[in-house]
């Protein structure tokens, strides 16, 4: 007997925290920032992009927001957020972005490659990535990160 079960759900986010974080590939010069998005109300990540500090690396976790269609954004007085998000749904300031600033306090207690003054860094790009997407589906998803591929 095969019997089908169809399982549907609804994530639902209608605020959302972001901001960015600081860190480098072999050198302080080569500069790479971890841009996170998190549930206002859960504190859960929704989304994160690596990249540049800039307008086009912003648009990628943009885009990866859209489909949640969240209506109200808190953020720093970074430009890139005044430039992209329309003015009604994005408010600026200390007082709703405690959450995500905490969250990032914690990555980079838990990964030494955010710290600010750290002997330990990435030689590549690929690998900072990997490493830095490895901790937050970890910490954020209960992912177990050492478990072998299926076969």
């Amino acid at each position: 007997m095969n019997s089908q079960v169809e399982v549907c759900f609804e994530q639902v986010c209608d605020e959302a925290e972001l901001d960015e974080q600081w860190s480098f590939v072999a050198n302080k010069s080569n500069q790479r920032w971890l841009w996170v998005a998190i549930d206002h109300a859960t504190s859960t990540v929704v989304s994160y992009v690596l990249g540049r500090r800039t307008d086009a690396v912003f648009k990628k976790l943009q885009d990866l927001l859209s489909p949640l269609n969240i209506v109200r954004f808190y953020t720093d007085d970074w430009g890139a957020y005044e430039r992209n998000i329309p003015q009604k749904e994005h408010e600026v300031g200390k007082a709703n972005t405690q959450k995500i600033e905490r969250k990032n306090l914690n990555f980079r207690t838990r990964i030494k490659r955010l710290a600010r003054r750290t002997i330990c860094f990435s030689k590549s790009e690929t690998m900072h990535d990997i490493v830095i997407g490895l901790l937050i589906n970890q910490m954020e998803f209960g992912m177990d990160i050492h478990a072998a591929p299926p076969i």
